[in-house]
């Protein structure tokens, strides 16, 4: 058993579920979990009914404070991650991390793992890459001993966007559209992997280090589509759509919902031909990578938690 108090931000968010269930299995029992989404945070409630759980919007002062009172290790993982209000991405990235940071320095805190992103090394120019930047610049400039993880594009139990969103689609139309040609890179990263990873900091409480996580392998965007399609048992039929066209119905569906699951900035970050520093992070921290279709099996298949379907 492991009594070392853990205390995640974003706790109900795709990172903090997975590795709340990783922290758990190793033997963790003194765990925090802080997320301000209602029916999210009374998911994990439901599934860690041994974990301390606290609701709290973490952009407004409060009682959440006090759950930073004796210390530990913060693992900084709360994000607005998708959504096209500026004020969302400025409240949640950057006001509520500076709340985190002053009641952890307050708290006793003295050990902190942040989950940045790969965004901050992109070319892309959205309200997720400029707030997550300026999050991690607030981390980098406080005086607690910290590593910053910079994970690219991650899939995994618990993922309400991303590849999950679109698995979850895949299951319910005959066709499933494909901006453009799909030929487009990316380096997917298994949430299970990335939070052994995030152990691993904690155990060896490492500091002063920037650490660029990507998955172990490169695929197109179209042959990602398709190994899930084959994970899920999806049979629906994947049809290209002209780009433009694509992006014409991405804006018309955000004229119908303020929070859209995948939106036109999204869409022009996932056409750019870039790809991301690959480290030797099995080696580094003494983990080995998941190999793709046996993340994906484990992702759409587990028997515990792959019905578990977060909210927006």
């Amino acid at each position: 058993m492991h009594t070392h108090r853990i205390v995640i931000t974003g706790a109900a968010g795709l990172v903090g579920q997975n590795l709340t269930v990783r922290l758990k299995a190793r033997g963790y029992t003194n765990i925090v979990g802080i997320d301000k989404h209602p029916s999210n945070t009374a998911t994990f409630a439901r599934l860690h009914p041994d974990v301390t759980v606290v609701h709290a919007d973490l952009a407004q002062g409060g009682a959440w404070e006090q759950a930073f009172e004796g210390g530990g290790t913060l693992i900084l993982a709360h994000a607005q991650i998708g959504g096209t209000q500026a004020a969302a991405f400025e409240a949640n990235n950057v006001v509520a991390t500076r709340n985190v940071l002053a009641a952890a320095s307050a708290g006793g805190i003295d050990h902190i793992v942040h989950i940045s992103s790969s965004v901050v090394n992109s070319t892309a120019e959205d309200l997720y890459t400029r707030s997550k930047a300026a999050q991690e610049s607030l981390v980098a400039a406080c005086s607690i001993p910290h590593v910053i993880l910079r994970p690219t594009l991650m899939f995994g139990l618990f993922d309400r966007k991303h590849v999950g969103w679109l698995a979850r689609f895949m299951r319910r139309t005959p066709v499933f559209p494909i901006p453009g040609d799909g030929r487009f890179r990316r380096q997917p990263l298994y949430a299970g992997d990335f939070c052994d990873v995030i152990i691993a900091c904690t155990e060896r409480r490492l500091s002063g280090e920037s650490y660029n996580i990507s998955g172990q392998s490169v695929i197109d965007y179209i042959d990602l589509i398709r190994q899930v399609k084959h994970a899920t048992g999806a049979r629906t039929r994947i049809l290209r759509i002209p780009f433009p066209l694509f992006r014409a119905l991405l804006h018309t569906y955000a004229l119908f919902d303020r929070n859209p699951p995948f939106t036109t900035q999204q869409l022009d970050a996932l056409a750019l031909p870039e790809l991301f520093e690959v480290i030797d992070w099995p080696g580094i921290f003494g983990l080995t990578s998941t190999p793709l279709a046996q993340a994906l099996n484990e992702t759409f298949r587990d028997p515990a938690y792959a019905d578990v379907v977060l909210d927006f």
